[in-house]
């Protein structure tokens, strides 16, 4: 069979030393059934079965999704995927929390970075919602797996999607405090449930962006509609015109 890669037991993400709740903070270590730690030529044929995978969850639902299909399209045999993981859901679950990381850094760059005082705050608003409208355009197939799969009750796949939308109530909820330290805000405003629905927004909004967009509006007045509700919410102040 050739490469030794890793060997995924079920409900993990092959994270030597991760959690299994998809939080992408596992060591970072790729092991074979062994211990083994796989070489280059192991590391780029993973890659490619999870690009191949990634690809055909665009055309193919999940549940449908099979071993044969994804080493077929990776010019693959079967035998090879399984040394990587045991079924076609584990690389789905890779793959998943693969995301994890690169989704709270590019969903919270702007909220930890913008500014959050006049003009400069809209501007903030804008950003942050363009982030999540571009991440979900990026990624909209494999999101689409996690949510279906979360909302069917699978835990895995849960507890990958609120790790990474956490960052980002997170991040918001640090926002909300800081304007009402400052004044910004009313004292009696529920920080928690102001972030939670903050965030609710903006991820349904980008998860449903090209069923919304095909009703006749356009990207653009969707990230204008968020960021005005954003800056309402964070700032206290009507939007400008």
């Amino acid at each position: 069979m050739g490469d030794m890669g890793t060997t995924v037991g079920a409900g993990t993400t092959g994270r030597a030393g991760g959690n299994g709740n998809g939080n992408g903070n596992g060591d970072g270590d790729l092991r074979a059934s062994d211990g083994r730690v796989p070489g280059r030529r192991g590391l780029l044929t993973r890659t490619r079965l999870l690009e191949h995978t990634r690809d055909l969850i665009g055309t193919t639902s999940y549940r449908d999704l099979k071993v044969v299909d994804i080493a077929r399209a990776a010019g693959l045999s079967p035998a090879t995927f399984y040394q990587y993981f045991p079924d076609a859901e584990a690389a789905l679950l890779a793959l998943a929390d693969e995301l994890v990381g690169e989704g709270r850094e590019r969903l919270t760059r702007d909220l930890r970075e913008g500014l959050w005082s006049g003009k400069e705050a809209y501007d903030t608003c804008e950003r942050v919602s363009s982030s999540f409208l571009s991440f979900w355009s990026d990624h909209g197939s494999l999101l689409a797996v996690i949510d279906l799969a979360a909302l069917e009750g699978d835990q895995r796949f849960r507890d990958i999607r609120t790790s990474m939308l956490n960052a980002v109530n997170e991040a918001i909820a640090a926002v909300v405090a800081d304007q009402q330290n400052k004044g910004r805000l009313p004292p009696d405003l529920d920080v928690t449930a102001t972030s939670a629905v903050l965030v609710a927004m903006l991820a349904q909004t980008s998860g449903h962006q090209y069923g919304i967009t095909n009703y006749g509006t356009t990207v653009e007045a969707l990230v204008q509609a968020m960021a005005r509700q954003l800056y309402s919410a964070m700032t206290g102040r009507k939007p400008p015109a």
